[in-house]
């Protein structure tokens, strides 16, 4: 079983061939649950790309979404928390820090992430460098936040595995176009591995890159289980 918990739906705006259905990129990776943003929602129109995507969710059981929040337009989230969440379809929120001009230390990310722990659903943040930091003080501010650092930080590795260990609802995944030797099994080595998740940032990224990864990390047994599904099923509850 493997749970994919960093992916999307819907075209890009980049000039690239990617996957024109999200299935058929699982089926060739084996991936049997992901949860994903629209891409429109993330890079442009949150309510657009989050209602696009909500057609999708009732076709596709293998597909579970996450609400795109853009920490500027508090109104639109309110309303899509209220109006899309009785379908059963959506896990958590989608929170990307660059396209919405929303950094960690933000007032308007915090209010975001709170509105997120309200309504009792993790939350998916776009991390880089230090900023993971930042995220595992509001993680710890808010009560009843889980967090997920998306990229782990990227090439802010090594704050990823303070940040974690500072706040046991900070989640890390390792997605990146990069990949490093030795940054997973780093992070691995280095912290409570109830806290790790797998994430390939399809159709953006081609899933190899995140396999290759997490491969040359070498996880056996029980550990592997949790990175690959466990940590996911029983965070979002599927």
């Amino acid at each position: 079983m493997i749970i994919d918990v960093h992916a999307h739906w819907g075209p890009w705006f980049f000039t690239m061939d990617v996957a024109a259905a999200n299935l058929a990129t699982m089926d060739r990776y084996g991936i049997d649950r992901a949860i994903v943003s629209a891409t429109e929602a993330v890079i442009y129109d949150a309510p657009a790309g989050n209602r696009a995507l909500a057609k999708v969710l009732e076709e596709q059981d293998r597909l579970y979404g996450y609400i795109t929040i853009n920490p500027r337009r508090p109104r639109e989230a309110e309303r899509d928390l209220r109006e899309l969440l009785p379908s059963g379809r959506w896990v958590g929120v989608k929170i990307h820090t660059d396209y919405s001009g929303s950094p960690v230390t933000s007032p308007r990310l915090r209010d975001a992430l709170a509105m997120a722990a309200e309504a009792g659903l993790p939350a998916l943040v776009h991390t880089w460098g230090a900023s993971v930091l930042d995220l595992a003080q509001v993680c710890l501010d808010t009560p009843g936040l889980r967090v997920i650092a998306g990229h782990m930080g990227a090439d802010g590795f090594e704050h990823a595995i303070e940040a974690a260990n500072a706040c046991d609802r900070l989640y890390l995944e390792p997605c990146w176009s990069h990949a490093p030797a030795g940054r997973i099994a780093r992070v691995v080595a280095a912290v409570d591995d109830r806290q790790l998740l797998f994430g390939t940032d399809a159709t953006l990224i081609d899933p190899s890159s995140a396999f290759g990864a997490v491969a040359a990390a070498g996880l056996t047994g029980e550990t592997a289980e949790r990175v690959a599904w466990r940590n996911a099923a029983a965070l979002f509850a599927i």
